[in-house]
């Protein structure tokens, strides 16, 4: 498969990539890292302090959904574009692909507050595009969220 196919498998899986969904504020917590990449229960580690402190007393500040995008048009989100709420901007997208079974997709961050059930806009140069969002990290995600692990290399359920 080329490149174009493994990057919509890994939206599809809800995968962030270094290179598209981190930037100088992301924190583990936002990008469902907490399932696969980081350890809560080994020693020191770079970034340790900040990574218990969200998990055990607060909340991350935003989080990634996965947005299923409207097929009509042949348009795809670049990494950027806006995600609206109303009006209001609320999120970014940080990657997009058209799946070979789901369509076209994409992973965004947005911020926590954002209601799980809010269809959002995605504003790009040649319009605008309706998406509805699936939850991954949920708006309460700390200490208390009780995530459930999934499998390291598994595709997720339902």
């Amino acid at each position: 498969a080329g490149l174009v196919a493994v990057d919509a498998l890994r939206i599809a899986a809800w995968r962030p990539r270094w290179a598209n969904e981190v930037d100088d504020r992301a924190l583990p917590h936002e990008l469902d890292w907490l399932r696969t990449a980081v350890h809560l229960e080994k020693g020191c580690y770079r970034g340790q302090e900040t990574v218990a402190k969200v998990h055990n007393l607060g909340h991350p500040p935003r989080r990634i959904v996965a947005l299923q995008l409207d097929g009509s048009d042949s348009v795809l989100p670049s990494r950027g574009d806006e995600v609206l709420l109303g009006e209001s901007a609320v999120g970014v997208i940080t990657s997009a692909a058209r799946h070979f079974e789901e369509g076209p997709i994409a992973l965004a961050v947005v911020r926590r507050g954002t209601a799980v059930d809010a269809e959002f806009i995605v504003r790009t140069e040649e319009g605008e595009i309706v998406a509805a969002q699936e939850v991954i990290v949920p708006p309460e995600a700390g200490a208390t969220a009780n995530i459930p692990r999934l499998p390291r290399l598994g595709r997720r359920s339902g």
